[in-house]
């Protein structure tokens, strides 16, 4: 049987009916009917067939279930049908006397139902439609799931040009076992960017080791990379690992590799050049067989310059280079990370938020973001905790958002030398402020309101002291 799944939509071809009742004569009736219109059906008697149908893996555009069955009821096969397949719609068959049992059946996702004892016409216009909708659903689903593989890649999000580069420079250079230097701004993304080289590597059996080389103090950073040996200095009471003996077979990144010191650095261009340490203190090198990563928010060219880095061991780290753009340079992904965030920490279904309001999210689009996507979660994770609504709001935004936002309003007024009428000016800027929201709504009152931030009856108040034509 064709499997009608998101990912491969048949709209227009053959759309399998599933029809599951426990009286005999019912089943015949409904199939009858069904194939005379031209349609695939299987009959099944009961519900405990039906679910084993599907648990089996065989999927069915519409099913047509008796409500009232014994064991297994009409609201089993729903549920189960549904979790199985979002894009399946589900008719009940209900006696005339139990209607609101149908209705509840709705609630829970069935597409309609049908009262016994019905006319042909009548179930018939009712298939119709419910394999129209399932069409619509299915097409949906799958449009959905392509805009995902384009716009999600492992852990990282972007639709944006400059993402969809590093997209693609990380998978023709994720087999390889070149050494990678990623750099961007705090909060862009870096540590993402190196799982995901290491889970497209050869690597990707072994251990992914990351270390922030600027969180260790200078004094133990080669300890911490290379390991010691016991007695190698104060406090060293036994043998260490380090960084590359623990990441054996697998990838470590150096992260922030810019605040390395220099004398370490020497001995790190060794480690790339021979795939050799030593540990501290010991007399022996030790081969290592891992892959080596390297991020910094530093603009290494410009450190070797200054004479604060190793030109050799920035030529040796920046064999492929990766450069993650910040987010004010990819603000059509905004959207995107939005909702991604928003999913992410409503989670609750005591609480859930299914938005932004359009304040809220005019405020989000146009705010700098110097933190990044960092930044942007850590907003969205605030804004999910504080808010009490179904949609957060500009309330529940940081202040420096907002005033941030009303600066860009504000930023070309200025008082001229000889002065101004307060009163006149805020009245004009008002209007203004009110015709454009009207414009962006196409003259719905209630969703400029939203807009402004004020009540349906405050703008109508407006709208009359203005005398703003709607």
């Amino acid at each position: 049987m064709n499997d009608p799944s998101p990912s491969s939509p048949d709209v227009g071809g053959d759309r399998p009916i599933l029809i599951v009742d426990d009286e005999q004569s019912m089943r015949e009736f409904l199939s009858i009917m069904l194939d005379k219109r031209g349609y695939e059906t299987v009959a099944e008697d009961g519900g405990k067939a039906a679910l084993e149908r599907l648990e089996a893996g065989e999927r069915f555009s519409l099913i047509v279930t008796d409500l009232k069955m014994p064991g297994v009821n009409g609201l089993d096969v729903l549920e189960q049908a549904k979790e199985l397949d979002p894009a399946c719609q589900v008719i009940v068959v209900t006696a005339y006397a139990t209607p609101e049992s149908a209705i509840s059946a709705i609630k829970q996702g069935a597409y309609d139902y049908i009262q016994k004892p019905f006319k042909v016409e009548q179930a018939e216009v009712v298939v119709e439609r419910a394999l129209e909708k399932y069409d619509l659903v299915s097409e949906n689903l799958y449009l959905k799931e392509r805009i995902e593989e384009q716009t999600r890649f492992g852990a990282l999000i972007g639709q944006s040009e400059p993402m969809q580069q590093v997209f693609e420079r990380i998978t023709r250079v994720a087999p390889t076992d070149s050494t990678i230097l990623i750099s961007g701004e705090s909060g862009t993304g870096k540590e993402l960017v190196a799982r995901e080289l290491h889970r497209r590597s050869e690597f990707s059996d072994g251990p992914f080791r990351p270390i922030s080389c600027g969180a260790i103090p200078e004094n133990l950073i080669e300890s911490e990379l290379f390991g010691h040996v016991e007695g190698a200095f104060t406090g060293a009471d036994r043998d260490q690992e380090g960084l590359f003996q623990a990441a054996e077979g697998g990838t470590v990144l150096l992260d922030e590799i810019g605040e390395i010191p220099e004398s370490t650095q020497v001995k790190l261009l060794r480690v790339l050049q021979e795939k050799k340490i030593k540990p501290v203190g010991g007399n022996r090198e030790i081969e290592i067989n891992c892959r080596m990563l390297a991020a910094t928010n530093r603009k290494l060219r410009e450190e070797v310059e200054a004479g604060n880095f190793r030109e050799d061991l920035f030529y040796r780290l920046n064999v492929i280079p990766i450069e993650l753009p910040p987010l004010r340079e990819r603000r059509e992904d905004l959207p995107l990370l939005l909702e991604h965030f928003i999913d992410a920490h409503s989670d609750s279904e005591e609480h859930a938020i299914e938005g932004v309001t359009a304040e809220a999210k005019r405020i989000l689009l146009n705010y700098s973001y110097p933190g990044n996507v960092r930044e942007l979660e850590n907003i969205i994770e605030r804004a999910v905790t504080l808010e009490t609504d179904e949609l957060i709001t500009r309330d529940v935004l940081p202040y420096n958002m907002q005033e941030e936002s009303f600066d860009q309003v504000t930023r070309d007024l200025d008082i001229p030398d000889e002065g101004l009428d307060l009163e006149a000016m805020v009245e004009q800027l008002e209007r203004r402020l009110i015709r454009k929201a009207l414009e962006a709504t196409d003259g719905v009152q209630k969703e400029a309101a939203d807009q402004l931030n004020i009540s349906f009856r405050s703008l109508r108040y407006r709208l009359d002291k203005y005398d703003i034509d709607v």
